[in-house]
């Protein structure tokens, strides 16, 4: 397992709208790969890998791996006389994840190191009630220890990520940007495992942007490809920790890649559902299958773009997700990565 490269992907900081280091990253990372590589106007990265049979009729299926660069993150929208940021989040957060952060400020002159936390007094001299307080994410401010000096350098827009590093603790990996990462190193390396392999469809792997603020790049990448079959690649839930009821954990940790079948912005196609537990039950390839009551991803997207695709979801159960503290077990992460190239080996 190629971890290194998932440490390059997760460390490479790239909120929506900013994903340009992580797409020439990958751009470095696949080449000779794919037959056509090219950007879209929003930034997208759109990989095409021909069938490999010759002696297929007619036009081949086009198999379509939806892979977001985007993470979570914030966008300066105010810088302070005495040079304290003020930021907007582009993604969704839980305020209480975010105090006492160190963080990356990313400028046209550079990186610049600092720390997050919320307006207001320190426990020292704050109530009780003031420290029962949770501020909203927009409360927080970001310090990078420059003083007034910092308006020369940092203007409304730059990007704001957290500042962590990948480790591997036991058999789990732990990192920020793990959502979606996971998905930009599964869409790598699952062509990858493809070697010389004689597949009849035509392979999309798309890279997209501006996943955690509505599926935007994806929903232009679809309208460009029109899939036949749409592959959602993302993390999902793993909430088997303490305090969360059974029937609420989505997915269980080493029990396998996860089969997504629904969520708030698409409903897989049966047919597709089925058809991935035949082949990963075939393989040995250890999966669950997963729900969510909300949230969405980018293979909904390739179901609605045109005149429709069939989509099913190939998700990676994460723990602590939307944190610097993300975790997922290697042996899911393998699972997803098996499954991947068994299908498209064989579609």
């Amino acid at each position: 397992m190629n971890i290194e490269l998932l440490r390059r992907l997760c460390e490479t900081p790239g909120v929506p709208g900013h994903e340009h280091r992580v797409r020439e990253l990958i751009q470095d990372e696949i080449k000779g790969l794919f037959d056509e590589v090219t950007v879209d106007p929003m930034g997208s990265l759109l990989c095409r890998r021909n069938s490999r049979k010759s002696s297929r009729k007619g036009d081949p299926k086009k198999v379509m791996l939806l892979c977001h660069m985007d993470e979570i993150g914030f966008l300066v929208s105010h810088v302070t006389d005495k040079g304290f940021l003020h930021v907007q989040p582009v993604g969704g957060f839980d305020a209480r994840n975010l105090f006492s952060r160190r963080v990356l400020v990313s400028t046209d002159d550079g990186e610049f190191k600092g720390v997050m936390n919320p307006g207001g007094k320190p426990i020292h001299i704050s109530s009780p009630e003031e420290r029962k307080k949770v501020p909203e994410p927009k409360d927080f401010v970001v310090d990078i220890g420059l003083g007034d000096k910092a308006r020369d350098v940092v203007k409304v827009g730059d990007m704001v990520t957290m500042d962590e590093p990948l480790i591997e603790i036991g058999d789990k990996i732990v990192s920020k940007a793990l959502d979606n990462r996971i998905a930009c190193w599964l869409g790598v390396e699952a062509v990858k495992g493809l070697g010389k392999s004689k597949h009849e469809c035509e392979i999309h792997v798309a890279f997209t942007c501006q996943e955690e603020v509505g599926l935007r790049g994806a929903r232009t990448a679809s309208f460009a490809i029109k899939p036949d079959i749409g592959l959602g690649v993302d993390t999902t839930l793993a909430c088997d920790t303490p305090g969360v009821p059974e029937q609420d954990r989505t997915t269980v940790q080493g029990n396998g890649f996860g089969l997504h079948v629904k969520d708030s912005s698409f409903i897989a196609d049966r047919d597709l559902v089925k058809e991935f537990e035949a082949l990963a039950e075939k393989e040995k390839i250890p999966f669950q299958r997963t729900m969510l009551a909300a949230g969405g991803q980018d293979g909904a997207a390739a179901q609605q773009a045109a005149a429709g695709a069939k989509a099913v979801g190939i998700v990676v159960g994460t723990r602590y997700i939307h944190t610097v503290t993300e975790m997922i077990h290697k042996s899911d992460l393998q699972a997803a990565l098996d499954v991947l190239v068994a299908y498209l080996k064989k579609a």
